[in-house]
């Protein structure tokens, strides 16, 4: 690998025209010299498009891809990681901060590391729409290596804004999974069955803590929460073919025993019956009767 790599960081906007310039100047004003950088906007209903066009007229070779229909993270971010040409990608959501230092660090991980390192991540300071400080993401150090039964367990969390993963990476997998509602849980657990993931003790980015994100409004927009909680279903259901062993196995009865008590507290009741299936299903498995 190259000292110095080119680095594609993909800017995903939506309803963020109050914080969408930061977040671009954060990419341009890293420490390491070879970034690239590329914007969507998935049909925000705000400002955040004309600001951006705003701010491309200063900037005018930078690729933008305005949708003017809603097509979701997972699909917005594989149209535009079309135009990427990074040897390693960040996927950046506009209301978040680059450190300035952020890719220095992530691609000095890389270059220390082995090949079957495929995704480094690190530390998040956490803000408010201010950018007042709120606290840490991780208060100790995050896992590192190994991290399948960790993940699929949920027994450790994974800061996914501060990572960076290698395109080849991105390219196996075929992009996100568009049939899914988030990228996130289902690119770790299909990365760490195989490679390795690095954590690095340092603070990468500033992460934004909004009322209006999809993680806070889970619970009171009934049809998100069931598309989300679809999507996490998708991933289980398959990660129960990818595991190897009893231990996986028990991780991923834990998760799924989450899963459970989250959709009765939504009453979602066609969903409870697939996640006591896949429940039953695993079960059997852990008994040698599967």
């Amino acid at each position: 690998m190259q000292n110095s790599p080119l680095v594609s960081v993909i800017c995903l906007c939506y309803n963020h025209g109050e914080f969408v310039v930061e977040c671009l100047e954060s990419v341009l004003n890293q420490t390491y010299p070879n970034v690239e950088l590329l914007i969507a906007d998935d049909a925000s209903t705000d400002n955040s498009a004309a600001v951006i066009y705003n701010w491309l007229e200063k900037h005018p070779d930078i690729p933008f891809i305005h949708n003017t229909a809603n097509l979701g993270n997972t699909k917005t971010f594989n149209n535009i990681l079309k135009q990427a040409k990074g040897e390693f990608i960040i996927d950046l959501a506009t209301d978040d901060v680059l450190q300035k230092d952020c890719i220095e660090k992530q691609i000095k991980a890389f270059n220390s590391s082995s090949e079957k390192l495929k995704i480094v991540y690190g530390n998040a300071e956490l803000i408010d729409e201010k950018g007042n400080h709120l606290g840490y993401y991780y208060d100790q150090p995050a896992p590192t290596g190994d991290l399948y039964k960790s993940i699929v367990g949920q027994y450790n969390k994974i800061c996914s804004p501060s990572s960076m993963v290698k395109k080849s990476l991105l390219d196996e997998f075929g992009g996100y999974n568009e049939n899914l509602a988030y990228e996130d849980l289902d690119l770790w657990i299909k990365t760490s069955r195989k490679y390795e993931i690095q954590y690095i003790e340092e603070v990468l980015i500033k992460r934004r803590e909004l009322q209006n994100s999809l993680g806070n409004s889970f619970f009171l927009d009934k049809k998100k929460s069931h598309k989300m909680n679809c999507s996490t279903y998708h991933i289980l259901n398959n990660t129960f073919t990818l595991n190897r062993s009893k231990d996986e196995y028990k991780a991923l009865l834990r998760r799924v025993h989450g899963q459970i008590i989250l959709t009765m507290d939504l009453k979602d009741y066609p969903l409870l019956f697939k996640f006591a299936l896949l429940k039953l299903r695993i079960h059997l498995k852990l008994y040698g009767i599967l």
